[in-house]
């Protein structure tokens, strides 16, 4: 070996042996060598004498490289030795006729490709004005061996997908080049090229199947453009057909026949003419190979054959517009769809998906006819029976299913986006033909009850997942009066037991199913007793999965809401049966991630029992019986807190904090004026079960989970108790004030908001003690001057502060425009009404957000509210005089801040367009202070106002 071959060896060693400097060397010495003017002359002679296939594939490689970018630089030679070179390679002939010249085709195929690629190059840049006869020349070598045959389509297959196919983003440039090409060979070389595909497969049939497999390949990316009648005639399309049909013959080559009968039925072309060539095929000597080993690759090939046969008809049919020309069409679909249902029952996923698709077309050809034909409504029961037979799970993932483990989830997540097409197929289906679809689904239901235990599952989670699908589409009015055969189904659905419902997957599918046909219970008062049951016993919220009874609480939630006023009746049985059950709760670690959904059903109950329609002692004993066991638990913990004097295990904690959430859900059925006007015992009982909590903030001071969970009971208690709650918000606010981290501050002026809004001026004297110690912590973590930008300033930190200041903003803002902003003029706050100015007005100023800036309509409020009411009406009232010192000098102020408010320019921020709301509302509240400060602030150089 010479230096250049070493440092190809060493380029291209991956095994970690080589010293990285010795490689790098290598690679830059290659480099190196592929510059120089005579490259092409040294490739190709290293392939005629080298036979390493690292050197040879480099070679290669360089020689495409060097053709691509210096095509239009080489000399006439160079590009005519370059071309025969590698043509003379490409048909297995030595370089310069010496007999021991290394054989290229001898190589492995990545050498054969790139080989082909190599030539390829030259074909774009030279056929056919400079090499016209590339292929002509080539077809009398194909009879040398089998090599030159394999290296012919793989020309063929490499200019196809570097050049022709529109599989791939082409240029303009591209685009032009492979028209050319393609007209060139049209003219010249196609009938030669189709005739010599038609004699090879012929004589290799038998002998060389594997060759003919890939002559049949190369022939089926060139059917879409070549002139049809060249293959369809009376040689080529009886050989297809015989290879697809001997079964002695390889899978991989009947396969290849049918991927080229699929072009010829693919192939673009008008209506008629199509329908014509498609009937011609007799695609009916096909149909019983997709009965066989419905996994093989024949058979999924034949499957892709029949769907393309099917949806190319039905197109047509589509194109065509007298009836008479309509006819062939619809003989050749009814003829092809039997064998079309069972490849979609039966074939490969991917052949499934494309299946869907034309059922989908066929459907939609039948929403402009009514009523159905006796064969379309035979077509739509096939298609139910295709779309019931596909859903179903495979029975082998049934306990990982009901576990839900890795294995569980992947196969769930994988049959949701599997059904989504099925599904809107089946409503499809079902908006054509409600009837038959509505009975088809009946009939599902009780096969799936009856069927053996080792199907029972799978029968019944599909039966039940076509009935919910199904109510997509039908209308809200259909639902509720039970239109066609839903007024037998859904008592059927609702009085059914299942032997399987300890099934995770049917469990949930059940009670998804009866949620979504509620609206029918709603009107047939009758059911409602079966749906109670259903959601109330172990189909509900006594299932033994977790996951089923936290989904049964909240559907239950979601049907009392809808269902409240029929319920009255029911309310004594329906907590007899909850309240035993749900009173004493106990978390488990793994259940704290799904804490949150236990909550539902007390919301439910407190719906039920909140209705003025309950009598006010059974309303007291209800809720009693929820809230005192409830409250004991609690209680007993703060307790054992106290007496051990250390912090509960993580399972008490979850425990407390989901009590804590319960109540809350509970008290939503309750409205303000109810506990507070016309029944204020059951305030008292809201009032005392508040003592029991807010006691959490002074035992478990530091448990965030639990703050978070008494802060967001005290804004429903806000909500429910109204000024009844004032009693407790002073200590109460100075207990969770006594935390300043940023994420627990936004939470506490979150609060204040809220008490803000809803109570206004009352709230006065609470929040002028509060808002200096809020002013003190905040001014003290929130830089005065913004926030840090560039690398490393997007930290955890720094949005939670970033939080803190837009909270802080919106709490200043409620103050301002809710007749409160005296506080800001307190003795105890006086002293931090300038950083605040300074902070808000540098915010208006310079924030990043531009949402925070800008206040949109600020001029005109300025011009016509602000500047009328205090620059005009303010100097006609008689209280004002000019000569008065300290008026001419609020004169001067109002005129400074009349002008800092107005932009001198249209592209001006200044303090006009960009000035944040809240300033703004400061602005208008605190007139006495602000506009002194501000001619201060804004223009130092104005006279001093005191």
């Amino acid at each position: 070996m010479d230096d250049l071959e070493k440092a190809i060896l060493i380029s291209f060693d991956e095994s970690g042996a080589i010293d990285s400097v010795l490689k790098s060397q290598a690679v830059a010495y290659s480099q190196q060598i592929k510059e120089t003017a005579s490259i092409c002359s040294i490739c190709i002679e290293r392939l005629r004498v080298c036979n390493i296939v690292q050197v040879q594939f480099w070679c290669l490689q360089t020689l495409h490289e060097v053709l691509r970018v210096r095509y239009s630089s080489m000399s006439h030679e160079e590009k005519s030795f370059v071309r025969n070179s590698v043509f003379s390679m490409a048909c297995f002939e030595g370089i310069d006729d010496k007999n021991n010249s290394v054989r290229v085709l001898e190589g492995p195929p990545y050498i054969k490709n790139k080989l082909a690629q190599v030539l390829v190059t030259l074909i774009y840049f030279e056929y056919p004005l400079i090499w016209p006869s590339v292929f002509v020349d080539y077809l009398p070598h194909l009879s040398k061996s089998a090599a030159v045959i394999d290296m012919f389509c793989r020309v063929l297959n490499a200019l196809d997908d570097e050049l022709i196919s529109l599989d791939y983003p082409r240029s303009a440039e591209e685009m032009a080049a492979a028209s050319r090409v393609k007209d060139a060979m049209r003219q010249q070389c196609v009938a030669q090229i189709v005739r010599a595909w038609y004699d090879i497969v012929s004589m290799y049939r038998n002998s060389d199947p594997d060759l003919c497999s890939g002559v049949l390949d190369s022939m089926r990316r060139y059917i879409s453009w070549v002139d049809i009648g060249l293959i369809v005639n009376d040689a080529f399309i009886p050989l297809l057909f015989e290879l697809i049909l001997v079964d002695g013959l390889p899978d991989q080559l009947r396969g290849a026949a049918v991927g080229c009968v699929l072009a010829v039925v693919s192939k673009r072309m008008d209506p008629k003419p199509k329908i014509r060539l498609l009937q011609s095929l007799q695609i009916n000597r096909v149909f019983g190979l997709v009965a066989k080993d419905s996994d093989s690759e024949l058979v999924s090939k034949v499957a892709a054959l029949l769907t393309g046969y099917a949806t190319e008809v039905l197109d047509c049919s589509k194109r065509l517009n007298s009836e008479d020309d309509v006819g062939v069409p619809m003989e050749l679909l009814n003829e092809v769809l039997p064998s079309v249902f069972y490849v979609m029952q039966n074939c490969e996923i991917d052949t499934t998906f494309s299946t869907v698709q034309f059922l989908s077309g066929y459907v939609a050809t039948m929403k402009s006819l009514s009523p159905l034909r006796e064969q379309q409504l035979l077509h739509v029961g096939q298609i139910l029976e295709v779309i019931h037979s596909q859903i179903r799970y495979d029975p082998i993932y049934r306990d990982n299913l009901d576990k839900l483990d890795k294995i569980g989830i992947e196969e769930e997540g994988r049959m949701v986006e599997f059904r989504k097409d099925l599904f809107v197929l089946l409503r499809s289906v079902g908006r054509v033909a409600p009837d038959v679809t509505q009975v088809f689904i009946r009939n599902s239901l009780d096969s799936a009850v009856a069927s053996s235990a080792d199907r029972n599952v799978e029968e019944v989670e599909a039966a039940l997942s076509l009935f919910y699908a199904y109510g997509e589409s039908i209308s809200d009015e259909a639902r509720r009066t039970g239109s066609g055969h839903l007024r037998e189904l859904v008592p059927l659905l609702l009085s059914t037991r299942f032997p399987c419902h300890s099934s995770r997957l049917v469990a949930l599918v059940y009670l998804d199913t009866i949620t979504r046909y509620i609206k029918f219970v709603q009107e047939h008062t009758e059911c409602v007793p079966m749906v109670l049951a259903a959601f109330l016993d172990e189909r509900g919220i006594r299932h033994p999965n977790v996951n089923v009874s936290r989904r049964a609480s909240y559907l239950f939630m979601r049907a009392v809401r809808l269902l409240k006023a029929k319920l009255v009746p029911f309310v004594e049985t329906i907590l007899q049966d909850t309240i035993a059950q749900f009173t004493t709760i106990e978390c488990t670690s793994k259940e704290l991630s799904a804490s949150e959904d236990g909550s539902h059903i007390f919301e439910a109950i407190g719906l039920l029992i909140g209705m003025e329609d309950v009598p006010l002692e059974k309303q007291t004993e209800y809720l009693s019986a929820l809230l005192t066991p409830l409250c004991q638990q609690v209680e007993a913990s703060l307790l054992n807190a106290k007496i051990q004097n250390s912090e509960e295990s993580p399972a008490k904690i979850a425990t407390i904090q989901q009590i804590i959430m319960a109540i809350n859900a509970l008290s939503k059925g309750f409205s303000e004026r109810l506990v507070t006007g016309s029944r204020p015992a059951i305030g008292l009982m809201f009032k005392q079960t508040l003592d029991v909590l807010l006691q959490i903030l002074v035992v478990f001071p530091k448990v965030e989970p639990l703050r978070c969970k008494v802060t967001s009971f005290i804004h429903r208690m806000v909500d429910t108790l109204g000024t009844s709650v004032f009693p407790y918000l002073p200590k109460t606010l100075e207990q969770l004030l006594a935390e300043s981290e940023p994420k627990k501050m936004v939470a506490f002026l979150v609060l204040l908001n809220q008490l803000i809004c809803k109570f206004n001026t009352a709230l006065h004297d609470i929040l002028e003690e509060l808002y200096p110690k809020i002013a003190s912590r905040i001014f003290n973590i929130i830089p005065r001057n913004g926030f840090p930008s560039g690398p490393g300033s997007n930290t955890e930190e720094i949005r939670e502060l970033q939080e803190l200041q837009q909270t802080l903003y919106t709490f200043l803002h409620v103050i301002t425009t809710h007749d409160l902003s005296s506080v800001f003029l307190s003795p105890k706050s006086r002293g931090y009404l300038d950083p605040m100015m300074q902070m808000l007005l540098y915010a208006a100023c310079n924030h990043k957000d531009m949402v925070v800036r800008k206040v949109p309509g600020f001029q005109s409020f300025v011009i016509e509210t602000f500047a009328t009411n205090c620059c005009l009406y303010s100097v006609l009232d008689k209280s004002f005089e000019f000569r008065d010192a300290h008026t001419g000098n609020d004169m001067e102020a109002l005129k400074l801040f009349y002008r800092a408010s107005c932009p001198r320019t249209p592209a001006s921020s200044g303090n006009q367009n960009f000035v944040h709301q809240r300033v703004l509302a400061l602005c208008v509240y605190n007139i006495p202070v602000v506009i002194p400060w501000i001619s201060r602030c804004i223009f130092p150089e104005a006279v001093s106002l005191t």
